[in-house]
């Protein structure tokens, strides 16, 4: 008489690191007595349900074949976090370059606001008294210097240090004998809304220069399409003012200013 215990979920592991399932119809243990040939017969019957298959455990394989061990991974000196108190804990692939783009981008942003501002200054006056150009103008100042502060905020968001240059002083007079203060404004706004993107296309070519798809997809995102309309939008104006002329028409004109807006 002999036992032997034999359990369906016994395994064993090949070679190559496949493992070898033994399934059952039964769980258990057998007990048989040597010299028994029906016993023998039966033995037989029952191993013939037994499957041996080999199978590839996939459940902790990295799909890639390459293994993420993150407390090595960190061990990296990239990754390290800085111990001075004034360097940045935020700052991680921000190269100085775009810092100092970001830096110039502001003072660009900054300065069209400023002459902006002194044109609503002069189309405020009670000599010239065109409201709608004036709120037009001041509209557009508090929009660049929104620009700026957004650069501000992101330049912290990626542990740059905000930098601000010197602000240019802004002509006080807009008359033109030719062409008229309102076209003549217009035109100036025109060729600031230009310069401007001309700026913010450089900065996005310094992002993609130093690999830096983030500030890249920030600048898209957030300022070149509305350049690209606000530049429509005064190029129709100038061509309208170039269509009534001096005078009554520019009147006109500025009460659609005036009003635009209104009935949202």
């Amino acid at each position: 008489m002999f036992s032997k215990p034999v359990s369906a979920s016994s395994s064993l592991v090949a070679k190559q690191g496949d493992t070898l399932m033994l399934s059952s119809s039964f769980v258990g243990s057998c007990n048989l007595p040597s010299s028994s040939s029906s016993s023998n017969l039966n033995l037989r019957t029952r191993m013939k349900s037994f499957k041996v298959s080999a199978s590839i455990d996939t459940n902790h394989m990295p799909l890639t074949g390459v293994v993420f061990e993150p407390f090595e991974e960190v061990k990296k000196e990239v990754l390290d976090i800085p111990v001075a108190p004034d360097v940045s804990l935020a700052r991680q692939k921000f190269s100085r370059e775009c810092e100092a783009a970001i830096n110039e981008q502001i003072n660009v942003e900054y300065n069209v606001s400023y002459v902006y501002h002194a044109l609503y200054a002069y189309f405020d006056r009670d000599n010239i008294a065109l409201r709608g150009l004036a709120k037009f103008f001041k509209e557009s100042s508090e929009e660049e210097r929104e620009h700026a502060e957004k650069l501000m905020e992101y330049q912290n968001l990626r542990g740059g240090k905000v930098k601000l240059h010197s602000i240019l002083m802004a002509p006080s007079e807009f008359e033109h004998a030719e062409k008229g203060d309102a076209l003549y404004a217009m035109e100036l706004a025109l060729s600031l809304e230009k310069l401007t993107n001309e700026k913010l296309l450089s900065l996005h070519n310094v992002a993609v220069c130093n690999n830096d798809p983030q500030l890249a997809d920030f600048i898209e995102t957030e300022y070149l399409a509305e350049q690209v309309e606000a530049i429509n939008k005064i190029a129709k104006f100038i061509a309208q003012l170039r269509m009534v002329g001096k005078g009554h028409g520019v009147w006109h004109f500025d009460q659609m200013l005036l009003r635009e807006g209104d009935a949202a």
